[in-house]
């Protein structure tokens, strides 16, 4: 609801939340959405400091399916800095090179590579060529422990973004369609939605306060 409010402010409304969530409740806007266990992060023991953007991907994955019943996965990777969605990845297999090709899409994209990656122990990063993938490039493989996906708490929350806002909100025809309607959400995610942990602004417009203050 303060997501909702806070669109309808930047459009220039002047309407106060109480009078939205009415409105909302009056027209039974409401979804019902599955309540997730929230995730506490866990002290593992000295890490790399996060202190500005590609200091830290964060990798994972979520499965859907077609409406004909095929099964498809995303492979998504943010910005823990910034919160910024760097890239999806819509495909059937996700075996062999199409991670290490995808990151390589994502960094291309990004225009820059991120420091170290926070992943789980899913065998799409065990192969040796994701290994030595990552050691010719520099990026620290920061690998939760088995059974932890709190470690990964970002990347968790970002999922249940995409599953509750994009993924169950749709219907896919095909895989190309599949790609169209995920790639249209993650740029809005990226550059209109507003993020609570940003002080309501989108990826794209975030500015840390340190950051904002040597702008000319």
């Amino acid at each position: 609801m303060r997501r909702l409010h806070c669109l309808l402010r930047r459009e220039g409304w002047t309407v106060n939340h109480k009078r939205v969530e009415k409105l909302h409740r009056e027209e039974g806007l409401q979804v019902r959405l599955e309540r997730r266990r929230k995730l506490v992060s866990i002290a593992r023991g000295p890490k790399a400091a996060v202190e500005k953007r590609h200091d830290c991907w964060a990798v994972d994955f979520v499965q859907d399916s077609l409406m004909g019943g095929r099964k498809f996965r995303v492979f998504a990777a943010i910005d823990v800095f910034s919160r910024e969605c760097v890239g999806l990845e819509v495909a059937f297999d996700m075996k062999g090179t199409r991670v290490t090709d995808a990151m390589n899409k994502f960094i291309k994209r990004a225009g820059a590579k991120p420091r170290a990656l926070t992943l789980d122990n899913g065998t799409e990063f065990r192969p040796h060529r994701f290994d030595e993938w990552a050691y010719q490039r520099k990026i620290q493989l920061d690998f939760i422990r088995p059974g932890k996906p709190v470690e990964n708490a970002f990347i968790e929350s970002f999922n249940g973004s995409l599953r509750d806002e994009c993924l169950n909100a749709n219907w896919f025809d095909d895989i190309d369609h599949a790609r169209q309607v995920i790639e249209a959400w993650r740029v809005d995610y990226n550059q209109v939605r507003p993020h609570s942990s940003l002080g309501q602004l989108p990826p794209a417009a975030y500015r840390p306060p340190e950051a904002a203050a040597k702008r000319p």
